[in-house]
């Protein structure tokens, strides 16, 4: 058993079996989780590096539950669920964890006290474990007072991107011991049954509905709408689902695209996406695929009720025409199912874009260049735009909806698509001797040309 730090009265080693009532299993899934991480090496060092503490190799992980510290409030009613605590040689870094399941969902007041009660023992962070999804680990789903992070750090795992690391670490074949292996396995497997208490996003807010009707009835949606920012909330974390199902289906870990001020101030994304609702109506994002041709941009749009995925491929350089450089897009989408599928041709110039749908393009390449004679695309866009219909304003149509497009856009288009890359230059037949270029041969040739000019 591991030894107990100093700051606590009581506490016992995670379980990996817990010997809990059926009613408490938030304790019982917590204390599985804290084992496995405690014990799986490598699931250990990727959660905990995601969160920037530093886990090398020799790194010791040992985690507690039911603990109890020291120094408390005055009412004394903060009793964390669990505590990790990493050795890195001399040094120790510490963290409370705050775990709910099912439909409980994380407070103000409860973890506002845990990082007070962090603060007074010297403990450098707090965790918290919950159903409700972030962009990044170092986001968190409540909004808390920034005076009493300054000194303690505050973090998020929600339960679906544990599952998510879990399967990741798994597909690349990143944890060697077979005994590892199986406790990942079975916490991957306790985990994704529904006795754990874990469930993952599945429908938005009360707001969505509400709010689409508005939209349909021609008003607008103010920045400031009381129920704009529950929206934006809800569509934020049925992103972050759907980025969690799309890499455990590549097998590699798919993330969101944000501008260092968002990653680092999930207030700052929060603004932005109620300034492109209040603009357009629109819900929009960007995604990164490893090893993609380019970034994926999706788009919610009210009015329309539809959802859109989108790469932007530069033409080939190479090829001169439009019927050519048309030909090098489609070979790549040869096998793609052309339903919903659409290419947007970007004009040089102040041109506007062109769009044709993709079975239209295959049926006849010339009809792309006939508004536009003499020219040749600088770019492509290759879309699926999908109408959903009344589907789209019902709560778990819509992000349903999402993560089977998202699945189908990628397997469809996504992983089909190559960025076209010039040639590298060739050395010309006439120097292909180092000595056709050396400074006595550049000469010459300089002043036979001078010779010729002024001959002529």
């Amino acid at each position: 058993m591991s030894d107990i730090p100093d700051f606590l009265t009581a506490g016992e080693a995670a379980r990996l079996f817990p010997v809990l009532s059926e009613n408490s299993k938030e304790g019982r899934t917590l204390s599985i989780f804290l084992a496995c991480l405690e014990n799986v090496g490598e699931f250990g060092r990727v959660l905990l590096g995601g969160l920037g503490a530093k886990a090398g190799a020799r790194a010791k992980i040992d985690t507690f539950t039911e603990v109890v510290l020291k120094k408390t409030s005055p009412d004394k009613s903060e009793r964390p669920d669990g505590l990790i605590m990493l050795r890195n040689g001399g040094k120790v870094w510490t963290a409370l964890v705050e775990a709910k399941v099912g439909t409980n969902d994380l407070t103000n007041a409860q973890i506002e006290g845990y990082l007070a009660l962090a603060r007074i023992n010297g403990i450098d962070a707090v965790i918290t474990l919950s159903n409700q999804f972030t962009a990044l680990p170092t986001h968190h789903p409540l909004t808390i007072n920034s005076s009493l992070t300054k000194k303690v750090g505050l973090f998020h795992w929600s339960w679906g991107y544990v599952i998510t690391q879990a399967q990741l670490l798994r597909e690349q074949g990143a944890v060697a011991d077979r005994e590892q292996q199986i406790l990942l396995a079975e916490l991957q497997r306790f985990l994704l049954h529904g006795s754990s208490g874990v469930k993952e996003y599945d429908q938005m807010p009360a707001a969505w509905s509400e709010i689409c009707a508005q939209v349909a009835a021609g008003a607008g949606v103010p920045a400031k709408h009381p129920l704009a920012q529950d929206v934006v909330g809800g569509w934020h974390q049925a992103l972050d689902r759907m980025i969690a199902t799309l890499s455990r289906q590549i097998g590699k870990q798919v993330k969101l695209t944000l501008s260092g001020d968002e990653a680092s101030d999930p207030a700052k994304r929060l603004k932005g996406a109620l300034a492109s609702l209040s603009a357009g109506n629109c819900l929009k994002t960007e995604i990164a695929i490893p090893g993609a041709a380019a970034r994926i941009q999706i788009a919610a749009d009210l009015p329309k009720r539809t959802l859109a995925f989108g790469m932007r491929l530069k033409a080939p350089a190479d090829k001169k025409s439009t019927k050519a450089r048309l030909s090098w897009l489609l070979r790549q989408l040869a096998s793609a199912e052309p339903t919903d599928l659409y290419v947007r041709l970007g004009w040089p110039g102040s041109s506007p874009s062109t769009q044709y749908p993709l079975s239209a393009l295959r049926a006849d390449l010339d009809i792309a260049s006939q508004d536009r004679p003499g020219m040749a695309p600088h770019a492509f866009d290759v879309l699926l735009v999908r109408d959903l219909g009344g589907k789209f304003s019902q709560r778990k149509n819509f992000v349903s909806e999402l993560l089977q497009v998202a699945s189908q856009y990628h397997a469809n288009v996504g992983e089909h698509l190559i960025a076209w890359q010039a040639k590298p230059p060739k050395i010309s037949e006439d120097r292909r001797t180092p000595g056709s270029v050396s400074t006595e041969a550049m000469r010459d040739e300089i002043e036979q040309e001078a010779l010729q000019r002024s001959g002529a």
